[in-house]
């Protein structure tokens, strides 16, 4: 299923991202017709974890919740050490305050805790007691999973690229029912089953 908005889906992307962590989201996302579009601090070059050198489309400064689908953050180091990065934590405030989904994963979730957006959602992340080490409110709504959504925000575990992407595509109806579980199985399982499933959906 694709239920294209016509608006991009926007990667956030800065220096030490983790370049493992969004792969098969935007991969997905953009073989069933979203744009990605990536959001830099700037349009200035930046460089992952792995050595790949991005040029942002725009910079964060330029982007708008009304013109997005969704606001992907993945994990960085600098999200530990620097507040370099707190200018999109509240970008997301913003999304969110405007109902448009936010997705983040590993250190972008401290990010999010830091910035008070997890006191009162359900979410997740790589433990419990990194989000403590915030001194965040929302220890009482972590939930021990793969992947949690709550309502537009989905939040993951850096372990937990596949069912980051999972959630992403359930949230922006892609896929659903057991043509998403049958995705998850086949990338997060090797399930050899699931592949006659997704291809008889069309899903390949």
């Amino acid at each position: 299923m694709n239920t294209t908005t016509g608006k991009p889906v926007h990667l956030a992307v800065y220096d030490t991202l983790a370049d493992w962590e969004t792969g098969h989201a935007t991969a997905q996302l953009a073989r069933t017709g979203h744009e990605i579009r990536t959001v830099g601090p700037t349009t200035a070059p930046v460089r992952s974890i792995g050595g790949l050198r991005i040029r942002p489309d725009l910079a964060l400064d330029d982007l708008r919740p009304e013109d997005s689908a969704l606001l992907i953050l993945p994990g960085a180091d600098l999200w530990d050490t620097t507040d370099d990065l707190a200018p999109f934590a509240r970008t997301a405030r913003t999304f969110l305050d405007a109902g448009v989904p936010v997705a983040a994963i590993c250190g972008a979730t401290a990010g999010l805790a830091r910035e008070g957006l997890l006191d009162d959602r359900d979410h997740t992340s790589a433990i419990s007691f990194y989000l403590a080490a915030t001194g965040y409110a929302g220890g009482g709504r972590y939930v021990e999973a793969d992947a949690v959504t709550d309502g537009p925000l989905i939040t993951a575990g850096p372990t937990e690229p596949v069912a980051f992407a999972r959630e992403i595509l359930r949230l922006l109806g892609v896929y659903e029912g057991v043509v998403l579980d049958a995705w998850y199985r086949l990338f997060h399982d090797s399930d050899p089953a699931a592949y006659g499933v997704l291809e008889k959906a069309g899903a390949l």
